[in-house]
């Protein structure tokens, strides 16, 4: 008496009766979301860019709003709903639309990802290529959320949600990404999490539909009624089978990399010795541990090997790596730290060298430029001044008395013929071919 009174007060908080719609009204909305054509098939066109968008350039925030936008629950919802209902019309409308808007799905990110110049696989595309029975549960958690909020009063802000938990617009768009690049495997496990999501996503509303009683539209016999159960569990279970496995295989090896980590803690840590890294190579069995400061002893690592079968180990190899092989290792790669330092500032002091060397041969040539001049212009000077007996060319740095600065000319020493000076014209003549000639800023002449 007790137990049945607990369960009519559990039953009152979870009936979902007293909240469900107009059953005609229900169906009615699912209906029309069913349909792709004029202003849906553009919101799905768009929203499939954006998803694609989203998935090149990493970014979750665009995904979300692409998933948010996106009509293709709706001819899900209306298979799951027109197999719980039995109305053949309306699985046969859903049918249809949903193959044409995943081909239209599928065909535009196909072609996004054809013109994108970003070809290089990001994360959040990478998610979508290994399903597990994880997104399984999602989508059908989901789906039982959406067709409950669907086919009952106060909605709230389920819909939304559901979009993005079940997430169908990323998975057609990393399959177009597979077939742009020619990664079968991509289009191949993006596409299995699509199905996924719709196989589950349709039966979580053919189960809401039947627990909230929906009227069918003909009465099934008995037989027939079993059959179609059959085909239903058949379909889940084909459709789990593969996830199923990948999650084992993404168990097992989580569940191993933690055993070899609680191995290495357990048998291999002691005090005074730090273990740098460890790898696995499961095709020899080997475990590969790197070790440095205190020795471990060969009868300890003896004794941790023997220990591996109890960590899920079996046949596996234990070499550690540490003591004089890990010392020279950390020596070797102190030596080749010191000669690349020693090297860039080598390479420092030759560009300092050069640059010294420069400015040496710079000065070099002021000082000996005049001498070069004098030799080239003689001859040159003899022809047109034959007064001039002497000449001599240098560069002068005078000092001031009341400056610290100084001043750097030319100067030209002049001497001509005992009785034989120049005039006032030929000396300014002498004067201005001088200047264009050493093509000096400043020249000054000196006549003996």
């Amino acid at each position: 008496m007790v137990f049945k009174n607990l369960l009519e007060r559990v039953g009152y908080y979870f009936n979902l009766m007293p909240d469900k719609e107009e059953e005609r009204e229900c169906i009615e909305r699912i209906s029309k979301e069913v349909s792709f054509k004029g202003a849906n098939l553009w919101v799905l066109i768009f929203a499939i860019f954006l998803a694609s968008l989203g998935l090149n350039v990493n970014s979750t925030a665009v995904i979300i709003g692409a998933m948010l936008i996106s009509p293709l629950m709706g001819p899900i919802i209306g298979m799951g709903l027109a197999v719980g209902i039995n109305d053949l019309d309306l699985l046969k409308r859903s049918a249809k639309n949903y193959a044409v808007a995943t081909l239209i799905s599928v065909l535009t990110a196909t072609l996004f990802f054809l013109i994108s110049p970003l070809s290089e696989a990001q994360s959040e595309l990478l998610a979508r290529t290994s399903p597990t029975l994880y997104d399984v549960l999602i989508a059908f958690c989901g789906g039982a959320a959406g067709v409950i909020a669907l086919c009952t009063r106060g909605k709230g802000n389920v819909i939304p949600g559901v979009a993005i938990a079940t997430a169908l617009m990323p998975p057609l768009c990393t399959a177009g990404y597979g077939l742009a690049n020619g990664h079968l495997l991509y289009f191949l496990g993006a596409f299995y999490l699509f199905f996924i999501n719709t196989v589950f996503i349709a039966l979580a509303t053919f189960g809401g539909v039947r627990l909230m009683n929906f009227h069918q539209h003909e009465d099934l016999s008995a037989e027939r009624a079993r059959r179609e159960r059959r085909w239903i569990m058949s379909l889940a279970i084909l459709t789990m089978i593969p996830a199923a496995i990948m999650t084992i295989l993404i168990v097992r090896q989580s569940v191993f990399d933690n055993n070899v980590n609680h191995f290495i803690k357990t048998e291999l840590q002691q005090r005074g010795t730090q273990i740098i890294s460890h790898t696995v190579d499961k095709d020899s069995l080997k475990l590969r541990v790197v070790a440095v400061g205190r020795e471990i002893t060969e009868p300890r690592r003896m004794e941790a090997q023997s220990q591996m079968n109890n960590y899920g180990m079996e046949g596996f190899t234990l070499r550690i790596i540490q003591g004089t092989q890990s010392d020279s290792l950390l020596i070797l790669e102190n030596k080749v730290n010191t000669l690349t330092s020693t090297r860039e500032a080598e390479q420092q002091k030759l560009l300092e060298l050069s640059a010294e060397n420069s400015r040496l041969m710079k000065q070099l040539a002021e000082y000996t430029s005049p001498e070069q001049l004098s030799a080239e212009i003689r001859p040159e000077l003899a022809t047109l001044f034959p007064q001039v007996q002497s000449f001599s060319l240098s560069r002068v740095v005078e000092f001031r008395r009341d400056s610290t600065d100084t001043s750097t000319y030319l100067s030209a020493l002049i001497q001509t013929e005992q009785g034989k000076p120049l005039a006032q014209a030929e000396k300014q003549k002498l004067h201005h071919w001088l200047q264009m000639r050493t093509k000096a800023d400043s020249l000054v002449v000196v006549m003996k």
